[in-house]
């Protein structure tokens, strides 16, 4: 067969064969056939879909390109968790830490800035020092000594995925259900954990704005991961608005920090606990979910989370001094603060505008290529259903110049809705998708 026939054939609306999916995804893997012929089938099946035994396949096509991790040697339950992507969305910096202070081994492989969200590969790399790409060797021997590992994917596991994740990035196929459940599950898969929890997220800065996309999204990974063997639940969460008021790299890992350390709080902080407490119901570790997020609680006003940060942060080479100096995290040479100007209740945000208002400055990436500058973005000082007056602080900029500060202004403005009447405040909190069903929350 040819990569060719197999474009034709999807191109087509036709459902692909094992064997032409595992053809799709070792040609990804191996780079054996050109980028714009990956990208001319990823936009095939953008367009006309993948029944969810094709979804299947190409999941475990593509985790086969690579290693499997063996965590076997790490004692318990190992649970991993991954988001759909938002703006703001800081809650590994915040629950990874929680949850291996509670005694669950916390092994985790994260992603890149894709679109307009960002990563928590960059983030962490904002951190001086810090190295994401560890050997599987390095990975669990860490998680052995300490508990918890955030890395990036190394070459070996799942590499189909790192070739068409880059590719999805700048081809506008970010948003194809089929290619998002295989590129998470393909790597939740390789990465070798026992149970996985999803924050599927929905709304303005969503990958799936509708929140009965974000259902079936949510169940099709919770299908393809129980088909695999992997206990896996889904929370859908909300993305209405930045989940953090920290958007860019170095700013969301002080807000981050902030939370563990007892400064801050706020949605971020409720759905890390949240996330996190099902991390713990899954490892075996709590009854169930209220005694899990008491476990979790415990854990951060004692400050056995921050430690946790600071000993994950010291054993992949970074400072961790940062987390008691944020001072220490790379710093925008302008800052500026912005009022709203007017007086009223904030109605809504385009999320997704906001997100890309961080992009441009800079905090994302527009090309594969492109480098990211870690200390730029902007604090969000209000929230959807805030009432705010003439003088309430808007947000505070940093940039690198003082065009910057202008263009994004404005672009903060302009996605943001304003009303003279009382308005509600955004949900955190839609649904949970299990294998037995979905319940409404």
């Amino acid at each position: 067969m040819t990569m060719l026939e197999i474009i034709e054939k999807k191109k087509l609306g036709k459902a692909l064969s094992p064997a032409e999916i595992q053809f799709f995804a070792e040609a990804a893997a191996q780079k054996s056939v050109p980028d714009y012929q990956l990208a001319a089938l990823l936009m095939a099946i953008r367009l006309n879909g993948m029944t969810d035994e094709e979804t299947t396949e190409l999941t475990l096509a593509m985790r086969d390109t690579g290693d499997v991790a063996d965590l076997s040697s790490l004692p318990g339950v190992k649970v991993d968790k991954h988001s759909t992507g938002g703006v703001g969305d800081t809650t590994t910096l915040v629950l990874a830490p929680l949850v291996a202070a509670c005694g669950a081994p916390v092994a985790k492989m994260s992603g890149r800035g894709l679109g307009h969200t960002g990563g928590t590969l960059d983030k962490l790399e904002s951190i001086p020092g810090l190295r994401v790409s560890l050997t599987e060797e390095e990975f669990i021997r860490q998680v052995k000594e300490i508990g918890v590992a955030v890395v990036g994917q190394t070459g070996r596991l799942a590499p189909a995925d790192k070739t068409l994740y880059a590719l999805r990035d700048v081809t506008s196929t970010v948003d194809s259900i089929p290619l998002i459940v295989s590129s998470i599950l393909s790597k939740k898969l390789a990465a070798g954990s026992d149970a996985i929890v999803l924050d599927v997220k929905t709304g303005s800065g969503a990958l799936m704005q509708r929140l009965e996309d974000s259902i079936h999204l949510a169940q099709m990974m919770v299908n393809v991961g129980t088909l695999a063997g992997k206990p896996t639940l889904a929370l859908i969460s909300g993305m209405d608005q930045p989940l953090g008021t920290h958007v860019g790299n170095a700013l969301e890992v002080k807000e981050a920090i902030d939370i563990l350390a007892g400064r801050a709080g706020g949605d971020l902080k409720e759905v890390s606990l949240t996330l996190g407490g099902y991390m713990l119901v899954l490892a075996g570790l709590a009854q169930d979910h209220p005694q899990a997020v008491a476990q979790l609680t415990a854990a951060l006003e004692s400050g056995a989370g921050l430690e946790k940060l600071k000993q994950m942060i010291a054993a992949q080479g970074g400072d961790p001094r940062v987390c008691d100096d944020v001072g220490l995290l790379p710093q925008a040479p302008v800052k500026k603060t912005v009022l709203c100007g007017r007086e009223g209740y904030v109605a809504g945000m385009d999320t997704m505008a906001l997100g890309t208002a961080a992009q441009t400055m800079g905090a994302g990436r527009t090309r594969v290529e492109d480098q990211i500058d870690y200390s730029v973005g902007y604090v969000l000082r209000v929230r959807v259903g805030d009432r705010v007056t003439p003088e309430t602080p808007l947000c505070e900029l940093h940039a690198r110049t003082e065009e910057d500060t202008a263009r994004a202004e404005a672009a903060i403005r302009q996605a943001i809705s304003w009303s003279d009447a009382p308005c509600e405040k955004a949900k955190n909190f839609y649904a949970l998708v299990t294998s037995s069903g979905v319940t409404r929350l």
